[in-house]
């Protein structure tokens, strides 16, 4: 290994090691530490000493700070800083000519790993309900609370228990109910979708390495999707964290695919040169034939940077049916993504989210059972 990038590797480490001990301080406020943008001057001044950088300007052109992302309501595009833990997790992807290397590193993998476990048993302790009120504090969630199933933060055992709060049903109604053309976001989320998977790599997944086959673990289950169409929920920190059915059909099959646990955010995922985390991240695939058009349909759980786990909810399995809308499982902390494929021509996406995603190339503000697109033979979505 080479000298330089052995250093690298040792010195985000030490600063991923130290943010989420700092973490594990239930009496330190987590805006200060786990929860601080990348883009904060509390922020760069912790980093300097790490990293090797001698001006701010030359750290933000060097760190991609955060991403833009169009609210499909408000049609306001605004900036969206990182958090410290995912742009010092995401330090692993850049060290240069040899990142396609680095990125094989088994310590490399190890140290994410460990980060990630880290964190799931920290917020697991009792003493971590100390973080809910600074993390509602920090993501201005306070509104939100009244749309949950508790709304009083006091109520919660554990920090891991609170995030993956569920929602009132009736907060989160689908779009067009009595149409069963109609399918809906899978998640409170900044949603991407393209109509086929090479539009797919052509404006967001730039990683090397991905393929249909890949991400679902099977040749036969691929050439079922091909020429299909993509969409691709991520769900920040602050987002409302367990996802729902796009469609109504019938689960046939569900495989856990063991992996990584890089982080899902853009500037991982839209990189050229680096690997393609989708296909290399924990995953769960589930396989839902559509009650309206009899085609299969892919609702992939992926995890990501200090997610501690994938959990279905209890009756979830082979064999049930599930309806458009119902939750099917939460994220422990982290960001995570939900992938959901179509079969070719099985639906048509509404043309505002395609056309952010391709010709703007940003993500879209959308919540859960939002209209995402329907079957061709209804109308496109127009505002």
């Amino acid at each position: 290994m080479d000298p330089k990038q052995d250093d690298q590797l040792q010195a985000t480490a030490q600063a991923l090691n130290k943010i989420t001990d700092e973490a594990g301080n239930h009496s330190k406020d987590p805006k200060e530490t786990l929860h601080t943008p990348s883009n904060h001057d509390h922020a760069h001044a912790w980093l300097k000493r790490i990293f090797p950088y001698q001006s701010l300007a030359e750290m933000e052109s060097a760190w991609h700070m955060g991403n833009y992302v169009f609210d499909r309501k408000t049609h306001i595009k605004s900036f969206e800083p990182m958090s410290i833990y995912v742009r010092v997790g995401m330090h692993v992807l850049y060290y240069g000519t040899e990142q396609e290397k680095a990125l094989h590193w088994k310590r490399t993998v190890a140290l994410l790993e460990d980060q990630s476990k880290k964190m799931g048993k920290q917020y697991d302790d009792p003493q971590s309900v100390d973080h809910i009120i600074p993390f509602i504090e920090s993501f201005d969630l306070q509104e939100s609370m009244s749309d949950m199933k508790e709304p009083d933060p006091s109520k919660y055992k554990n920090f891991n228990e609170f995030f993956a709060r569920e929602i009132k049903p009736q907060a989160r109604p689908v779009a067009e109910p009595e149409n069963d053309l109609v399918i809906s976001s899978p998640a409170d989320c900044r949603l991407t979708v393209f109509p086929t998977v090479d539009l797919a790599t052509k404006y967001w997944i730039k990683g090397y390495g991905f393929t249909l086959s890949r991400l679902l673990n099977s040749e036969p289950l691929a050439k079922d999707f091909d020429g299909g169409s993509v969409v691709i929920a991520r769900l920040a920190p602050q987002d409302y964290h367990r996802w729902h059915s796009p469609i109504s059909g019938t689960i046939e099959s569900i495989t856990e695919i063991p992996g990584a646990y890089y982080t899902v955010n853009p500037q991982a995922i839209t990189q050229a040169g680096t690997l393609d985390v989708f296909c290399e991240n924990r995953r769960s695939v589930m396989i839902v034939k559509r009650k309206a058009t009899g085609k299969k349909v892919a609702i992939i759980a992926v995890g990501a940077m200090l997610v501690g786990s994938i959990q279905y909810n209890p009756g979830i399995e082979v064999g049930v049916e599930i309806q458009r809308g119902q939750c099917l499982g939460a994220f422990k902390y982290g960001g995570s993504t939900v992938i959901n494929l179509y079969e070719n021509a099985d639906v048509t996406l509404d043309v505002d989210l395609v056309d952010n995603s391709t010709k703007d190339v940003c993500e879209t503000l959308v919540r859960v059972g939002e209209r995402v697109g329907a079957s061709p033979a209804m109308r496109s979505y127009a505002h």
